[in-house]
């Protein structure tokens, strides 16, 4: 009986060797011999900003929010530290480190993505307001720009989907890749850290550079043609790039990711006339093209009229999103559809947009938006709130760096 005990505590991270004592182990030793060699398709981790932000999107999202469990600061760094040198040989497409297999010790990595490349693999963490609490001693780090995001008009938010101290976004092209990153994130993480909610998504919503082709939302439409793109360095230094305005030298050189979980009410969307779905998004929906022009990259016309009416209607998302009619503002959209089978109290499809944006400041970026949005958008009829979260994302890694080293040291 004393024998298993030991071996469930073992097993559990109850045991004598917890996550602060494999840290330097885990960080210190070379990655796997039978990771794969020749991968092509490799996203740097290190660099001036974090991958997964500009990258060229790739298909797949696993998206996980954390709590932190531990009031110990050194946990926090000691997970922190496993969870880089982890992030790091998943994104090289590369197995866990974690020394020699052993048949009594569970093995270093769960093994699902043996045998497959990197994919594109991208990790990019964030971090919540909750994680500037009393607990770490970090309530004077937070950022100005890092507070709860206030209530917005049409939320129907869920506390279990909502909220969070860290976030992990993992992009691939392959669903198996990007799950694996947040399983193993997660296993490494366990005693400190427990997942608080996720979200898969598959078939990105938009598209971050000029080479790729604008995808389609569950609705049909061609989602996200204007967004801004990796070659748009002016822009994202204006628009997405935290810089010397920050109050807190650790985030210049990030960005803010804003999540929301936006059901679609697909069923009721599907019975709506061709006209009036044009209407609402204010584009053709085969072609992309706004109401007022013919490509899909023609620059809208809001003073266009039909009739005495405006061609591009008052209430029409595109209209309300437009820089055009917002001071220029503009966000880094990087989202993708989901579906998480059928709602039980409806009996109608719980699928939609797993919304993920980037800018530099949510104050004067998403919250001004999504205010004008959530009041006047003729799209709200069509979707709904229902989670989601705010997270600042520091800079990228200079080499010897782990996760959270600026903000932690």
């Amino acid at each position: 009986m004393s024998g298993e005990l030991s071996r469930r505590a073992f097993l559990t991270g109850a045991g004598a060797v917890g996550i602060a004592g494999v840290a330097f182990g885990l960080a210190g030793c070379s990655h796997d011999s039978s990771s794969n060699k020749g991968d092509t398709d490799v996203e740097p981790f290190r660099g001036v900003h974090q991958a997964g932000i500009v990258t060229a999107a790739q298909d797949r999202l696993a998206f996980a929010a954390f709590d932190v469990t531990s009031s110990s600061a050194s946990d926090l760094v000691a997970m922190l530290n496993v969870w880089t040198a982890a992030a790091e040989a998943m994104t090289q497409g590369e197995q866990v480190p974690g020394g020699a297999s052993t048949l009594a010790a569970p093995p270093s990595d769960t093994g699902e993505a043996l045998g497959l490349t990197s994919s594109a693999l991208t990790i990019t963490i964030g971090y919540g307001p909750s994680l500037f609490d009393q607990r770490f001693g970090l309530a004077s780090r937070r950022p100005a720009a890092l507070q709860p995001l206030p209530a917005l008009p049409g939320d129907e938010l869920q506390p279990d989907r909502t909220g969070g101290d860290l976030c992990i976004q993992a992009c691939a092209n392959d669903p198996q890749v990007a799950f694996h990153a947040i399983r193993n994130l997660a296993r490494l993480g366990r005693g400190t850290a427990v997942m608080r909610w996720s979200q898969l998504g598959f078939g990105r919503t938009s598209s971050t550079t000029a080479s790729q082709t604008t995808p389609r939302n569950l609705m049909g439409f061609k989602d996200g043609t204007r967004n801004i793109k990796s070659d748009e360095t002016v822009v994202l230094d204006e628009q997405v790039w935290v810089g010397a305005e920050t109050d807190q030298a650790w985030m210049k050189g990030g960005s803010y990711l804003v999540a929301r979980r936006i059901r679609m009410l697909i069923e009721a969307w599907d019975r709506d006339y061709l006209a009036d779905q044009q209407n609402v998004f204010g584009r053709f929906k085969t072609s992309g093209a706004p109401l007022t022009g013919a490509k899909e990259f023609d620059t809208p016309n809001f003073t266009e009229q039909d009739a005495g009416k405006p061609v591009i209607a008052d209430n029409a998302h595109i209209r309300l999103a437009s820089p055009e009619n917002n001071n220029g503002l503009r966000i880094l959209r990087r989202g993708y559809p989901y579906t998480d089978g059928i709602d039980p109290a409806t009996g109608e499809l719980d699928a939609g947009l797993f919304f993920i944006a980037y800018q530099k400041d949510p104050r004067t970026h998403f919250i001004a938006l999504q205010q004008k949005l959530g009041a006047h958008d003729a799209l709200n009829e069509y979707i709904e709130h229902t989670g989601g979260g705010l997270f600042a994302c520091p800079p990228g890694l200079a080499a010897g760096q782990f996760w959270g080293q600026l903000l932690l040291a």
